[in-house]
């Protein structure tokens, strides 16, 4: 869920400003999964840009604060996390981990790089919610490190209702600073896209999977 609205306004249009987020419904994106996706997004295009970033880090922040006022630890999910994970860590004053997708083959085989101490409770922060599997994973390692995840904080999510269920299901806290259904309305006043494309839009949101077979095939 989005943890505020103002700050989710104002998130959705830097990341529509500086192109960090694309929408083509004509020419829809691919990932590699295979869907068809009418919105690119890349946020590591706000570290290029110092208000930016600064302003996203102290809205992150304040999630931390407001919500996980007990974190004694930030993590970044590899790689995109890292840079906004570290940020929010050094504003808070908080000791910064990351965890790779999985161990390393060489060295000494770590998938959590810093230093965790055991019964530390830890805020997970990564850059985009899409299916979650990144999290999930990081969420785990630091599980299996004898380590309490308290919550999963991020700048923009799809928020596809599975991978908010999964979550939930498995006692994760959720907070972005905004979301896919309240970026349409903005993008659409903001005169980035036009009206009448709302619902097709709204329909990727809904069924992603049969999304393009079903509007343009």
């Amino acid at each position: 869920m989005i943890f505020n609205e103002q700050i989710c306004e104002q998130t959705c249009k830097i990341l529509l400003q500086i192109k960090a987020i694309k929408l083509n419904y004509t020419n829809p994106f691919t990932w590699t999964s295979g869907i068809k996706s009418p919105i690119y997004c890349d946020n590591r295009i706000i570290l290029s840009y110092p208000d930016h970033r600064t302003e996203i880090a102290n809205f992150l922040k304040e999630i931390v604060i407001k919500k996980f006022s007990d974190a004694d630890y930030i993590a970044g999910v590899a790689t995109a996390g890292i840079p906004m994970g570290t940020l929010i860590a050094h504003i808070l004053n908080k000791p910064f981990i990351y965890v790779r997708p999985k161990a390393k083959e060489h060295g000494l085989h770590n998938q959590i790089e810093g230093f965790l101490p055991e019964n530390k409770k830890v805020v997970v922060v990564e850059d985009l919610i899409s299916t979650g599997k990144s999290s999930k994973n990081a969420i785990s390692a630091i599980r299996e490190a004898n380590c309490e995840v308290i919550g999963l904080i991020s700048i923009f999510s799809y928020a596809f209702s599975k991978v908010e269920n999964d979550f939930n299901n498995n006692g994760i806290k959720v907070f972005s600073l905004a979301d896919y259904p309240n970026l349409l309305p903005i993008a659409i006043a903001n005169k980035y896209i036009p009206y009448d494309v709302l619902h097709i839009l709204e329909q990727w949101h809904l069924d992603p999977k049969n999304w393009y077979s079903n509007f343009f095939e």
